[in-house]
């Protein structure tokens, strides 16, 4: 993957991005890309994304893009891997040993910086310890810390860790979390999500975390970049469209993470039963730990010959098979182990003017799409096959064209610039108060 390199001079203002960056593939890796260069136009001269080595993330068992097709960062951005420290003796937390470490590097060398981790476990958890250890080194510090919970990392952790009453592990990600200057839930519902979990700590053990979460927590939602979706060049689209064989609404467009609560096995289902398959396809993009289970699936339905799986699709042709299809769905529900908080691939579908969404209302889906995408009930594939039907060969063409004007006009307000300087804002207003309170010991 290219990396910028750093500026020659010391840079005035720095931004920190703790994250699971590129090339795993997730809406907050993208999420996190877009804060970064956003913040190269907020007059940040240096901006860091701190992340997990390649061969860690290989062996992790995430959905990973090709690597060689992974869109470079822009010039400005630095993204930092950093080696685990220790040997074969430390069996686990070598790697986050590496990440913290480097972290408490970039706080004591004197530059102005703001931190911001996506994911609170390990991410919070690291530049959390890493603030800590940095004001107690006795160098300079000039760091004001943001924190984003994106869900997924509660129900995994906290929510796991309450239901197995294992109150240390809820405490330490709860307390990281409380420990950072801002504190951000990527959307209502994560947000309410957190404070329950939170509740159900509480309400075992006699601590005060929903208390004090529901007092500083705000809702941000994800940072997308607008304008490559709202400037697409139809000649690319249509040579990447014939690169894959497809036509211009020519098929009904899955892309996601092949994982159980996406709600793949329901969407090849619904295809086989709708009435739209003799007129399209099925294309699901995308990578994951069920992509064997779901081409066996698919290979079973009626209409197999019309399901395709692309497992190799980029940042810049999916934006190009988006704007093109038929509809778009994502009949995703929750389980246990991951809801979806937000829906960040629904707001770039509905960008690039492709469509329409057909989605459920889980978790913080109604967030992303607001009143304008086709939803249907989870786990209800006759529902979801009668949406398909709709979609494909139920809209007029007026009919269509203004639902997709206005879905895209409802996507703009998730424009990266508007979501950074929201933070920043909050980043502004820690700084200020500090140097209220510093001012005020002076007089005093």
């Amino acid at each position: 993957m290219t990396t910028a390199s750093p500026a020659a001079r010391r840079p005035t203002r720095r931004l920190v991005i703790v994250v699971r960056a590129d090339p795993v593939i997730c809406g907050h890796s993208g999420e996190a890309r877009n804060l970064a260069e956003a913040a190269l136009d907020r007059g940040f001269d240096e901006v860091r994304i701190v992340t997990w080595p390649l061969d860690v993330l290989e062996r992790s068992g995430l959905p990973l893009k090709p690597l060689d097709r992974v869109l470079p960062y822009r010039d400005g951005v630095v993204v930092e891997r950093p080696a685990p420290v220790g040997d074969y003796k430390v069996p686990d937390g070598r790697w986050l040993a590496g990440l913290t470490g480097r972290l408490v590097e970039l706080f004591t060398d004197g530059v102005p910086t703001v931190a911001m981790s996506l994911y609170l476990s390990p991410h919070a958890v690291a530049v959390a310890d890493a603030a800590r250890i940095a004001r107690s080194s006795g160098l300079p510090v000039d760091l004001v810390t943001v924190a984003e919970a994106v869900g997924s990392d509660v129900t995994n952790v906290v929510r796991a860790a309450v239901a197995q009453d294992r109150f240390g592990a809820a405490a330490h990600v709860l307390t990281a979390y409380l420990e950072h200057d801002v504190v951000l839930a990527v959307s209502q519902y994560t947000l309410d999500l957190v404070v329950q979990e939170a509740g159900a700590v509480d309400a075992r053990h006699g601590t005060t975390y929903a208390t004090r979460l529901a007092e500083r927590l705000q809702v941000s939602y994800p940072a997308v970049d607008v304008r490559p979706y709202l400037h697409l060049e139809p000649a690319r689209t249509a040579e990447v469209l014939a690169s894959r064989g497809l036509e211009r609404d020519g098929y009904v467009l899955f892309l996601s993470r092949l994982m159980p609560a996406k709600g793949v096995d329901d969407l090849i289902e619904a295809f086989g039963r709708s009435r739209a398959s003799t007129e399209v396809g099925l294309v699901i993009a995308g990578t994951g730990p069920q992509a064997g289970l779901y081409r066996e699936l698919a290979g079973r339905s009626p209409v197999a010959s019309r399901i395709r799986f692309l497992d190799d699709v980029d940042d810049e042709e999916k934006r190009h098979l988006m704007a093109a299809c038929a509809a778009f769905a994502l009949p995703t529900k929750p389980l246990p182990e991951f809801v979806e908080t937000f829906g960040i691939a629904l707001t770039e579908v509905m960008l690039s003017g492709g469509g329409p969404v057909i989605t459920t209302t889980t978790g913080g889906v109604g967030e992303a799409v607001g009143d304008h995408a086709l939803v249907v009930p989870v786990e209800d594939p006759d529902a979801l096959a009668a949406a398909i039907d709709h979609a494909v060969l139920g809209l007029s063409e007026a009919a269509r064209a203004e639902l997709l004007t206005d879905a895209r006009a409802y996507a703009e307000r998730f424009d990266r610039a508007p979501v950074l300087d929201a933070i920043l804002r909050q980043v502004d207003a820690v700084a200020a108060h500090r140097a209220a309170v510093r001012a005020g010991e002076l007089v005093g």
